[in-house]
């Protein structure tokens, strides 16, 4: 049976959306198993940074339409998806996951996260499917399942988010880009990206080497 992921895009560019490499990555790497993705996202504004100059234009964007740029066009609004539609569940870095899927980049880990992103995780675990969380995005998973779950994750070494994940509850782990932390009893696994990585081959080598752990974990 061909395995079908869902996974949650943020908008579209690194600095107010979802990291693009990473997203495409991920897709690519999903099909590459044989698996069916199916993007989703949420139906909220994001404050809209030039990716040129790296500061804010002041404008606002809605993160679903931007998210249907790297989707093609073919997205769902996360509203109207449940986890026993798929078999995983993967969310992708860029700011987007810290600021759209929640409010961690100003609040860290005292910051909520956008309720229909925090039901489908908590679905996702309940149902015992395993979620992939790149890059940044762990910090998503760390404030929703911290302090019920523990879940083990990974941002690579930044110290201060690291602090930040392991006081929400979760427990964080080094690890280098190429590679990736498997939590067997959560089935979560995450990777730091860009994060940690300098460029786009250790990107897809540690995203690879995840979705096929999650890919794995479906069976």
């Amino acid at each position: 049976m061909k395995r079908r992921i869902g996974v949650i895009l943020s908008g579209c560019g690194v600095y107010d959306g979802s990291e693009i490499h990473e997203a495409v990555i991920t897709l690519l790497a999903i099909e590459k198993n044989g698996a069916e993705y199916v993007c989703i996202s949420t139906d909220n504004s994001l404050d809209e940074v030039d990716h040129l100059t790296v500061t804010p234009t002041g404008q606002k964007r809605n993160v679903l339409r931007e998210s249907a740029r790297i989707a093609r066009g073919a997205i769902k609004d996360i509203k109207t998806v449940k986890a026993d539609e798929f078999d995983a569940l993967i969310l992708p870095g860029g700011f987007g996951a810290a600021k759209n899927l929640c409010d961690f980049a100003s609040k860290g880990a005292s910051a909520t996260v956008h309720p229909e992103v925090e039901r489908l995780i908590k679905e996702f675990v309940n149902a015992g499917k395993p979620i992939g969380v790149f890059c940044i995005a762990p910090v998503v998973t760390a404030l929703v399942l911290g302090k019920e779950h523990n879940p083990k994750l990974t941002i690579g070494n930044d110290p201060e988010t690291a602090a930040a994940i392991n006081a929400t509850g979760s427990v964080h782990i080094e690890c280098s880009a190429e590679n990736f932390v498997l939590d067997g009893k959560n089935k979560i696994v995450s990777t730091p990206a860009y994060m940690l990585a300098t460029n786009i081959s250790q990107v897809s080598a540690g995203i690879s080497r995840a979705v096929d752990a999650i890919i794995t974990l479906c069976r």
